[in-house]
């Protein structure tokens, strides 16, 4: 597959609609997919997952015996809001200049061109390189334990996630543990709010405390621990006191969260605690399997989370790199764009991590 070719298949891909949680959308585009690769490699052995199943397909070719170099990929992307703000329809696959437009042009549809360079090339080479393509990772890598199933018993020797890193190489993430928690109150007409107990008032008198007490910490190369409260509901109309609150907590954690999670259960005006999402931080020490050429290493971690969390649950010891073309910053952004040239990088790295696999 020739870098134009690439570049024509990521402007079908981004012409193809896959919201996340929009399970027929991403799993028609998968077979799309498998359709297109079909037509250029010869020797593809495939897998996906049942109906019951989030939508996961995984390709592989050459040597089944030989250890495989995964490149792991979303295909879910999040939603563009107004179209009408956008400078080009965010679907379109436009090109304008150096820059190719369209929702998720750089999250991370971008990658999965480059993967499927990559795949293209060890098909020829005869190397053992798998594209596992996943589902629903922008709501929480939800999609990511059903596809790491199907790796199960597989010898991995390392994995790369194509998400946009400037086409540096990450080791690593922070984890990530979302809660819903409530505190209950009395309702009462709003005119006399002394015969009720305002729920609204009962839990952000714990949000106001959280700034100053939550037992935070940090790590020498993730970082530190982080807080949001990016839901807060409560009450249904103006003239009655709330009789029940919520708000939904995303903290990025460097650890289980354990200590995070005991916190908020131990305040007096919880009523109940619930983990909706908890994903542990990814940490790779050694790519020495992984062949990266003069590419640069970022020491920094990524600010994102990414379906990395479950596939080292299901991979233990495996490396599992963050490398892919785009910056951070188009990441969901309106008028999301990817540089042609940071494409056409990718494309370099990952033929050459195809042709020193071993």
């Amino acid at each position: 597959m020739t870098d134009q070719e690439a570049l024509e298949f990521l402007k079908q891909l981004v012409r193809h609609r896959s919201d996340s949680r929009d399970h027929g959308a991403q799993r028609e585009l998968q077979t799309r997919i498998v359709d297109r690769l079909k037509t250029t490699i010869q020797r593809l052995r495939i897998r996906q997952g049942s109906d019951e199943d989030y939508p996961w397909t995984l390709i592989t070719t050459g040597p089944s015996a030989d250890p495989m170099l995964l490149f792991a990929c979303h295909l879910d992307t999040v939603p563009v809001g107004d179209p009408g703000q956008w400078a080009h329809p965010p679907f379109s696959g436009h090109i304008d200049g150096a820059r190719i437009y369209g929702r998720g042009t750089v999250d991370m549809k971008g990658g999965i061109a480059a993967a499927a360079t990559a795949l293209a090339l060890a098909s020829d080479l005869n190397k053992h390189v798998g594209l596992l393509l996943t589902a629903d990772e922008e709501v929480g890598s939800l999609g990511a334990p059903d596809a790491a199933g199907s790796l199960i018993g597989q010898r991995i020797g390392a994995v790369i996630i194509p998400e946009a890193t400037d086409n540096k190489i990450v080791l690593g993430h922070r984890g990530a543990l979302w809660l819903r928690v409530r505190s209950d109150g009395l309702a009462a007409h709003g005119s006399t709010p002394d015969l009720g107990i305002n729920a609204a008032l009962k839990i952000s008198a714990v949000l106001l405390r959280a700034q100053h007490e939550l037992p935070l910490t940090g790590d020498s190369f993730l970082g530190a621990e982080s807080w949001n409260p990016g839901i807060l509901a409560a009450g249904s109309a103006a003239n009655i006191v709330p009789d029940s609150a919520e708000a939904v907590i995303d903290m990025r954690v460097v650890g289980n969260g354990s200590a995070l999670l005991n916190w908020w259960k131990a305040q007096p005006e919880i009523a109940s605690v619930e983990t909706i999402l908890s994903l542990v931080p990814l940490r790779t020490t050694d790519t020495a399997p992984l062949s990266t050429g003069d590419t640069e290493v970022n020491r920094n971690p990524a600010p994102y989370f990414t379906d990395g969390s479950a596939l080292a649950q299901a991979l233990p010891g495996v490396p599992i790199v963050i490398w892919g073309p785009g910056t951070s910053d188009q990441m969901h952004a309106r008028d999301e764009s990817l540089e042609l040239q940071s494409l056409f990088m990718a494309l370099r790295h990952f033929r050459g991590a195809v042709a020193d696999w071993n």
